[in-house]
């Protein structure tokens, strides 16, 4: 009887191992699959196969059109209720009388707001890579107004033309009466607007997140599969990106608000985390789009507004051109453009809208022009490659699905 017992225990060990070494056999064939897979979606791009690629952006184009137009066909009445608004506000503004007044300035001020919260959300929305509208945009307007209250001694652009052009105000100011507050007074809306727009950018993690634990489905997205596994194996890293990551998540989890409020007042490329765990935790919508609006909009626009209005204020930028020019060799080349470009604002600022302005192309105006239009054809083609790969995960999901029902 012993003997019998000792063999059914032995076989029972002997089954146990083999259904694990068979489960641990199927789970590396499939993380080996999911590699593959992998590899083959990162090579459908237009540089390599442009056929292929814009044939899967326009079908996953049509794709996403189809399922937003259902989910606005469920939520017909909201349509409905927004459509009536929009219907009485196009009549207020074609029917003629004293308040067209306030129409045309409250016109100006929506587009002036919704240009910026639309660069902001181009920069955190996550669409394969996200555009630099601060370094392209908000930073140079920043720039822009800082050095033309120095040179004005004023902020009270007059408007129109500001914010399209700026033109000094015809005032007399004595000089050196400009203060620090006074400029970051001057861009506060464009920057809180901006900043709005990097908060609400920064949803789609959270609502994929949450979404995935609500459900309790296999989550399609590589972030979150890596977050999990982050999670499965917390105790063993041992590289500075996994326990960044890492604390950032811990943070998160068990501060709370402060927490997604100290993620969100730094540049911090990985606050994507933090949406991701908030949503996986289940953290309510508002204590997570609240902290992060306070974090983005108010303390984080304040830290980079000093630090461009500062680093742009008169005298260091005199000082930058002075230290440019005392480099060896190349200095006195490299310091004339800068002199150039910064006469030619000069002379602009005070030239009036009715006079000519004068005409000329510095370098480095041209430069800036070309990066621009070069970064944001990159941000378009990252946008066509991401969507004509997430169609091929479309097809490569599907395939799995037959397969698992064969």
């Amino acid at each position: 009887m012993a003997e019998n017992g000792t063999d059914c225990d032995q076989r029972r060990i002997r089954m146990s191992k083999e259904q694990h070494n068979g489960n641990f056999t199927d789970s590396s064939m499939l993380s080996e699959r999911k590699r593959r897979e992998r590899e083959e979606r990162l090579n459908i791009v237009l540089w390599k196969k442009p056929v292929v690629t814009l044939q899967y952006f326009c079908l996953e184009t049509l794709i996403n059109l189809k399922e937003w137009t259902i989910k606005l066909w469920r939520r017909r009445g909201i349509l409905v209720c927004v459509l009536l608004a929009l219907a009485v506000l196009t009549a207020m503004y074609y029917i003629e009388g004293a308040h067209q007044q306030y129409v045309r300035y409250m016109e100006k001020k929506f587009f002036w707001c919704a240009y910026w919260v639309g660069l902001g959300i181009l920069s955190s929305v996550g669409l394969g890579t996200g555009l630099h509208t601060f370094l392209l945009y908000l930073g140079p307007h920043i720039a822009s107004v800082t050095l033309a209250a120095y040179e004005c001694n004023s902020v009270n652009f007059p408007e129109p033309p500001y914010p399209d052009q700026i033109i000094c105000p015809d005032e007399e100011t004595t000089q050196g009466s400009i203060s620090l507050w006074a400029i970051i007074s001057k861009v506060r809306l464009e920057a809180c607007m901006w900043g709005a727009g990097t908060a609400i950018g920064e949803l789609p993690p959270y609502f994929m997140a949450r979404a995935a634990r609500l459900s309790g489905a296999e989550p399609d997205d590589e972030e979150y599969q890596e977050f999990e596994e982050m999670l499965e194996h917390a105790e063993a890293a041992q590289d500075f990106a996994s326990r960044a990551k890492l604390a950032v998540q811990n943070l998160v989890q068990k501060v709370g608000f402060f927490g997604i409020l100290a993620c969100a007042s730094i540049p911090n490329p990985l606050f994507d985390l933090a949406g991701i765990t908030c949503g996986h935790f289940l953290v309510p919508f508002w204590t997570f789009f609240g902290a992060t609006l306070i974090g983005k909009a108010v303390i984080k626009m304040h830290i980079q507004k000093l630090f461009v209005i500062i680093t742009f204020s008169k005298h260091i930028v005199e000082q930058m051109v002075a230290l440019i020019g005392a480099i060896p060799s190349i200095g006195p080349s490299l310091q004339k453009p800068f002199q150039e470009y910064l006469e030619a604002q000069r002379i602009k600022l005070h030239h009036k809208s009715d006079s000519a302005v004068p005409q000329g192309e510095n370098w480095l105006s041209w430069m800036f022009e070309k990066l621009v239009i070069v970064m944001v054809c990159y941000f378009i083609l990252s946008i066509i490659n991401s969507m004509a790969q997430s169609y091929a995960k479309r097809l490569q999901q599907k395939m799995y699905s037959e397969e698992k029902t064969k």
